[in-house]
């Protein structure tokens, strides 16, 4: 029985360009606060850009460090609906050659599966707004995990398919960390969220992503 090989992609910053969508979502979501007396003052953009790619229980932890559990739910729930919102009207983008490298993948009978840290509505959200179902296997969302850790995210999709061979492809210390702890190799895409000093952790890095095409 052929084994099967496998990339596993992270989704934000890597295949989906966020900053397209991130920025209009987050001042739209501080405006309800702000009208709401939640919040005062300006839009925490510079702070999410530098925490981008964790987990969103801990983003808001960041975001509003003095408010209640109830607050920061409440700005995540405002914050999914407007992303979802933007992401069905067209406002997003992929990355340049997505698709080209899910083609390729395709005629190498590379399984495509992703892995993120965004919730399961807002990469639905992605998927069948970009047709990307008919390559991508199955996601995977970190809501799937407790820990809310993406090396057990990435154990799952290992466990789930029996995966022996596979390269986790990101842009964040998780992706890197989360490959590592399952015996797989890391690409680290240089792109608008990465960290030089994360990046330092993958295995290979790459500033487009038809260089994948080089290690497959």
């Amino acid at each position: 029985m052929n084994k099967m090989k496998a990339i596993i992609f992270d989704m934000d910053g890597t295949l989906f360009q966020t900053a397209t969508i991130l920025e209009p979502a987050l001042e739209a979501t501080f405006d309800e606060l702000r009208k709401n007396n939640v919040w005062d003052g300006s839009t925490p953009i510079e702070l999410y850009r530098s925490i981008m790619g964790v987990p969103l229980p801990i983003v808001w932890q960041h975001l509003l460090p003095n408010h209640s559990a109830s607050s920061r739910h409440k700005a995540d729930t405002i914050f999914q609906k407007k992303l979802i919102e933007l992401i069905a009207n067209g406002n997003g983008a992929l990355y340049p050659h997505v698709l080209d490298i899910f083609r390729y993948l395709e005629e190498k009978d590379r399984s495509i599966f992703i892995a993120s840290n965004g919730l399961v509505d807002y990469l639905r959200a992605i998927v069948q707004f970009y047709k990307l179902d008919q390559w991508i296997l199955e996601t995977f969302s970190i809501q799937q995990i407790d820990s809310l850790d993406k090396g057990e995210l990435v154990k799952l999709i290992k466990e789930s398919y029996s995966i022996t061979d596979a390269i986790v492809v990101g842009d964040r210390l998780s992706d890197f960390s989360a490959a590592k702890e399952n015996g797989f190799p890391s690409i680290g895409c240089d792109f608008d969220f990465a960290h030089k000093e994360e990046l330092s952790q993958a295995d290979i890095i790459i500033q487009d992503l038809r260089e994948i095409k080089k290690f497959v």
